[in-house]
């Protein structure tokens, strides 16, 4: 017999457990439930260590504003990004004043973000960059130097030896965040209600939709080793490089042409003492020729478990895996006759990209070092070891008629009625965990967004909610000062 659930959320990583939790605070009564293959939830994209734990709001991330041929910045994609993380800091807040459980110094501290950059044409860059993101309410308080003094306040460890024209811009009310305390804190709220279960040693065999409608599962118990069957009235997949083996598994129209193109990650690691109280920010430079956007080097400060460590990367590098504890064969196993054309033009057309993943992959732990010192000279190996960064899996999708098109950013693949949502890509991902699931939501559940009752439970969740804060000064200020005091942040 059928196990019957209104949602079921494939994957136990923060994007799962977020729309879980947004929709637990709408719906109470509903019954839901999280499938995760690995021992526990939270053990691949938002493991600390998988991911940069930088709150992405485009205070620091150079790529997020290109410059064009005419010398013209364009702030556009880092001023949605930052609206869309205070989403998650307004959501984070009201879970704090709900629930005295939920503690928000146990995954998120104030680390400023800072820019960096040297030579001439990037320091125009950058100087260009800071003109038209300070004159906005978002950025308010962004500052620009290259005063060689100030830059060795801002960043000791950086700001010591160099001797290049060098310039940075600092944002003081940045973040680091641990998406896997994160996501833990919410699963113990998320737990108190008796209509929600986690179900971790679970593994997806087979999605089929049903005549009415649902959704038929068959789940693999790893541990006692018996399939149950499983029917939902709603699917969420969130299984990060999995999810495009799962979204072929259900075989629903709009999954046809899509892949993925997978990309390995390093660290370098500090966790001496003396470097760790240092540094006291988070540091983005330029990603180099043929790089991915993702790759832009940075040197950052984050608190895992409640240490200090630094992290220099991410290294990145081509990889056949698609999940950390992936198999060799994740990237062939994607294969099908209604994506390997775009996957062969996306290939083809991205080689310099895939020669410099490939070159990236073999280069030496010297390499890692000297890369590292072009950030902070003095670096000793003695004090750096080199950790896995996880894997990322970025889209390809049907571009034209028998093209690729490849994806940095993220995306969520609906089935034509929208009762299965997939969620797909990388950076920035878990940063704009809450609005991406809104918009699952706000989709998925026509029916009943347009309620009052949801219309104001998502409003006391996030007050901007269908806002641009960034055109209302008064409430921006009021609910940015709410929201960072709650938060435990000063600006």
């Amino acid at each position: 017999m059928d196990i019957k659930k209104d949602i079921v959320c494939i994957g136990g990583g923060v994007m799962s457990i977020t729309l879980a939790k947004l929709l637990q605070e709408l719906d109470p009564k509903m019954d839901i439930t999280i499938y995760e293959k690995l021992s526990s939830c939270a053990l691949e994209s938002s493991q600390s260590i998988n991911n940069a734990g930088t709150g992405h709001a485009g205070y620091c991330e150079l790529n997020y504003t290109p410059i064009s041929r005419q010398q013209i910045v364009n702030i556009d994609r880092a001023l949605k990004i930052n609206r869309e993380f205070e989403v998650s800091l307004q959501f984070w807040s009201f879970l704090t004043k709900k629930y005295k459980s939920f503690k928000p110094k146990s995954f998120i501290t104030q680390v400023p973000h800072i820019s960096f950059v040297k030579g001439k044409k990037d320091i125009s860059f950058l100087q260009k960059r800071y003109e038209a993101l300070s004159k906005t309410l978002s950025f308010k308080g962004m500052q620009f130097s290259s005063n060689l003094e100030t830059i060795k306040k801002w960043a000791p460890l950086i700001g010591d030896k160099l001797k290049d024209n060098i310039a940075m811009t600092r944002v003081g009310y940045g973040s680091d965040v641990d998406f896997e305390s994160l996501s833990h804190q919410m699963l113990k709220i998320l737990s108190a209600n008796k209509n929600f279960s986690v179900h971790v040693n679970h593994e997806i065999k087979s999605i089929s939709q049903a005549q009415d409608k649902t959704w038929d599962l068959k789940i693999y118990n790893v541990k006692n080793k018996k399939i149950i069957s499983v029917n939902a009235k709603f699917i969420f997949i969130g299984a990060g490089g999995s999810t495009i083996h799962l979204l072929q598994k259900s075989n629903i129209k709009n999954q046809i042409g899509y892949g993925g193109f997978p990309v390995n990650g390093e660290w370098l690691i500090c966790t001496t003492p003396s470097l760790t109280k240092k540094h006291f920010s988070k540091i983005y430079g330029l990603a180099g020729p043929n790089a991915p956007p993702m790759s832009a080097p940075h040197l950052d400060l984050r608190i895992i478990n409640g240490k200090r460590e630094l992290m220099f990367g991410p290294f990145a590098g081509f990889t056949f895996k698609f999940l950390k504890t992936g198999s060799y064969l994740d990237l062939f196993k994607s294969i099908r006759m209604q994506n390997i054309l775009p996957m062969l033009h996306v290939f083809i057309q991205n080689l310099n990209l895939l020669s410099y993943l490939i070159k990236q992959s073999s280069s030496s732990y010297k390499d890692k070092m000297n890369a590292l010192r072009e950030f902070y000279p003095l670096a000793h190996e003695k004090d750096w070891k080199l950790a896995s960064a996880g894997k990322r899996v970025q889209i390809i999708k049907p571009f034209k008629k028998i093209g690729g098109k490849l994806e940095f950013g993220t995306e969520v693949v609906w089935s034509d009625d929208a009762t299965l949502a997939a969620l797909m890509g990388a950076s920035p991902g878990a940063s704009t965990s809450v609005y991406s699931m809104l918009n699952v939501i706000e989709k998925s559940f026509k029916g009943r967004i347009n309620s009052t009752i949801w219309k104001n439970t998502i409003e006391k969740m996030v007050p901007s909610y269908n806002q641009d804060l960034s055109k209302q000064p008064s409430l921006f200020n009021k609910t940015r000062l709410s929201t960072y005091k709650t938060l435990g942040f000063k600006i």
